[in-house]
């Protein structure tokens, strides 16, 4: 008779000491490892990708995230960190191997000071939540993603997100003035400073959009700035998407730079007026909302100057919004519009591309081409005045083959973005969808010193790996650059 061998998980004796670790460091309450208590934390907002985290944890200090990190990286065991969850390019993915770090808990506002116009708060702040602490000073905080009311402030900084006034105000890289970030080791770092420079190479931009990649963001001070004596909307009617595009440009030509400009084409405007009841013309082929602020005469200025652009450029319709509650309904349609198609279709693939103003009557009119071909309908919603597209693509997963369409619809779409001379994320981030991507947009000599600088900080290529560079052998094998022979300074975790 011969003796039944037991199987042995070759892993099961490091996964022991991890839960060990991580249970000698933090409350049982706070390391999660049922399937159930997992599941809430298998994908972000691209629920393309999905996997089970090995673990989760949810500490309470920045000492608890140290703690946490020299264990993982003593063990040799990957981290992803996570904010709310919002993201769209499948950057918070767990590692099935791993710990999913959540920073849920860390949503303290520290410190709002008027008189330096800054505030210093925790990662897991809501975006909002900052302007809503600053307003009783007259203050608020610029940058506004759609998705401001969920969104957390270490997300806007891992993604460097921007929002529907990044035109003029920028992006969240132009609104942050220090990070403080734990390392993969579990050392402490402050980057940046209180003051509007600082000596030494600026780390705080190389930190800002690195997607996890090379620490964790544990508080940020942001610039806060003072609420304009006047904003006002315009709201602009097509009856032609491309006169729309052509009159986004002719705008900016004319020496004005609103606070924002923000285009949406037929599809959406249904979908969006359906939701919200923002008095939006149902019949226009495209709108265009341009918010100018400033002072009272500059605002009634501006407000001339672009109606006179927008009825050259073929307007069927200009309004004004009347007082502020008409602004903010304007708004509430646009900052909508993603939910608003969500009822209309049973799925839809969120793009993400920028391209140069210039190029916009050309991109979109490709854009409806591969819509008639595919026959998937294409919901153009974005932030025209500075070149960022948000094609929401409509398909149905459970139709066989559509998904796979709407994957290829939109590597084509970024591929053009590439071709126009833009690039293939605006304010998303690359995460897991984009990485093939990448291998269109740059060369072997620039990703390898991509990988070099995140050997910099992370050597082992633990933190949120897989994700956002690809490896040369991986651009290769797609065809997109020849095979690099060469020693390359960051492992190619191949378990990826």
């Amino acid at each position: 008779m011969t003796a039944e061998k037991t199987a042995i998980n070759p892993h099961a004796h490091a996964q022991e000491a991890l839960l060990k670790g991580l249970l000698s460091l933090l409350p049982a309450s706070l390391v999660l490892t049922d399937p159930e208590d997992l599941r809430p934390f298998e994908c972000d907002g691209l629920s393309v990708y999905r996997r089970l985290p090995l673990v989760v944890v949810l500490p309470e200090t920045i000492a608890q995230v140290q703690a946490i990190m020299s264990l993982c990286h003593k063990l040799q065991v990957p981290v992803v960190a996570r904010g709310a969850g919002t993201g769209l390019s499948g950057g918070a993915l767990p590692s099935s191997d791993g710990v999913l770090l959540s920073l849920a808990k860390f949503k303290k506002i520290l410190n709002v000071d008027p008189h330096n116009a800054q505030a210093t708060v925790q990662p897991g702040v809501r975006n909002l939540a900052i302007s809503e602490a600053a307003a009783v000073h007259g203050m608020y905080y610029a940058p506004d993603p759609s998705s401001q009311i969920a969104c957390t402030i270490g997300g806007n900084v891992a993604e460097n997100s921007g929002g529907v006034h990044c035109l003029k105000y920028g992006l969240t890289v132009h609104n942050i003035l220090m990070l403080k970030v734990v390392t993969m080791e579990g050392e402490l770092l402050t980057i940046g400073a209180e003051t509007l420079d600082a000596p030494g190479y600026d780390l705080l931009a190389l930190m800002t959009g690195s997607e996890g990649m090379l620490g964790i963001i544990v508080e940020v001070t942001v610039k806060l700035l003072a609420r304009p004596e006047r904003a006002q909307v315009v709201l602009a009617a097509f009856d032609d998407v491309v006169k729309a595009g052509e009159a986004v440009g002719a705008i900016i030509a004319a020496g004005i730079i609103p606070a924002g400009l923000e285009m949406m084409d037929k599809l959406a405007i249904q979908a969006a007026e359906d939701f919200a009841h923002a008095g939006y013309p149902r019949d226009a082929e495209a709108i265009l909302l341009c918010e100018l602020d400033g002072t009272n005469a500059e605002v009634s200025e501006y407000i001339m100057a672009v109606r006179k652009v927008l009825t050259q450029s073929g307007a069927t319709e200009v309004r004004t919004a009347v007082d502020e509650a008409e602004r903010q309904l304007f708004w509430k349609g646009r900052k909508s519009a993603f939910p608003a198609v969500g009822r209309i279709s049973p799925d839809y693939y969120c793009m993400d591309g920028t391209i140069p103003r210039r190029h916009l009557p050309r991109v979109l009119r490709q854009i409806s081409q591969w819509s008639a071909e595919y026959g998937l309908p294409v919901a153009n919603v974005f932030h025209a005045g500075d070149g960022n597209l948000h094609p929401l693509i409509l398909f149905d997963a459970n139709k066989p083959g559509e998904l796979a369409s709407t994957e290829e619809f939109g590597r084509r779409i970024l591929q053009l973005c590439v071709e126009v001379g833009g690039t293939i994320t605006g304010e998303h981030g690359v995460g897991m969808e984009k990485i093939d991507q990448m291998c269109i947009q740059f060369q072997s000599g620039e990703l390898s010193q991509f990988h070099a600088v995140k050997a910099a900080f992370d050597p082992a290529g633990l933190l949120n790996p897989g994700k956002a560079v690809p490896t040369l052998h991986r651009c290769a094998e797609l065809g997109a650059m020849h095979v690099h022979h060469g020693q390359l300074p960051h492992p190619e975790l191949d378990r990826f």
